[in-house]
């Protein structure tokens, strides 16, 4: 379809520039199959390391659970670049391999596609501004400016100093609320590690309202390039979602905590 709509007419009203004996069918699908094929960096026998098109392999399209995942080495024996799969793959059924381990805005930004399923290199970075003082925490953690989250689904520690959040960045709020030590199980500082999940909610309430909300049927007539983007969007909503939701389940848990330590106070200075 595209080669009867261009390629005739650019030859019969400009054959000077596009000559009929290069604009052939055969020659417009090879290069079809170039423009369509990604490109592989393969390591040959001499160790040298060369962007290549691989033919048939090209086309293969990624998966978060690929049938093939070591691949991009000459065979020395063979002379052949093998694919070998980690996983069977049934007849008739796709076969799939790994681009790597990327963000879906990776992959939107450079092939044009959002995979399925739960991404565990999708994050949001952050970027915090470092206190001006020579005295700041007691761990190399608090020092990082860069942090990033991730959808907390992943993690598998949702309890008291964890959150399911970054230690990394958790350990950065702690030494620049106040430049206390780190939590120990034993002791907590329920001011401060409520004074960091605030600090979050802050951060991240923000990014949910300025990422908005469209309705379903309103996305019925859109672009596939525009509901690629929306789509990411609500991958990105769904990931600040879940940060807001832990921040507000340790909140939770701390002010329960806190009144607990008052009640007890309490307790002790009447006996007293």
């Amino acid at each position: 379809m595209q080669y009867d709509v261009l390629c005739p007419l650019l030859c019969n009203k400009h054959p000077d520039i596009f000559q009929p004996d290069l604009y052939t069918w055969d020659r417009f699908l090879w290069a079809c199959e170039l423009w369509y094929s990604n490109s592989m960096k393969v390591v040959f026998p001499d160790e040298k390391l060369k962007t290549c098109l691989v033919p048939v392999a090209g086309l293969l399209n990624h998966s978060l659970c690929p049938h093939i995942i070591r691949y991009g080495r000459v065979d020395s024996a063979s002379k052949a670049l093998k694919f070998s799969l980690s996983r069977p793959c049934r007849e008739g059924e796709q076969c799939y391999l790994s681009y790597g381990n990327f963000s879906s805005s990776h992959l939107i930004t450079f092939y044009g596609f959002m995979p399925k399923g739960e991404n565990l290199y999708d994050v949001i970075p952050l970027d915090i501004d470092a206190p001006q003082s020579d005295d700041f925490g007691n761990s190399r953690e608090s020092e990082w400016t860069a942090h990033m989250v991730r959808g907390t689904w992943f993690s598998s520690n949702h309890e008291l100093f964890n959150y399911g959040l970054p230690p990394p960045l958790l350990n950065y709020l702690r030494a620049t609320l106040n430049g206390s030590k780190l939590p120990m199980e034993t002791f907590v500082d329920t001011e401060n590690e409520m004074a960091v999940l605030e600090t979050l909610c802050s951060i991240f309430d923000p990014m949910l309202e300025g990422l908005g909300v469209l309705e379903n049927d309103q996305r019925a007539n859109l672009g596939w390039d525009v509901k690629l983007a929306l789509d990411f969007k609500d991958l990105q909503r769904r990931i600040i979602s879940s940060v807001l939701a832990s921040c507000s389940a340790g909140l939770e848990t701390l002010q329960r905590l806190g009144l607990k330590e008052s009640m007890n106070a309490a307790a002790t200075t009447e006996d007293s």
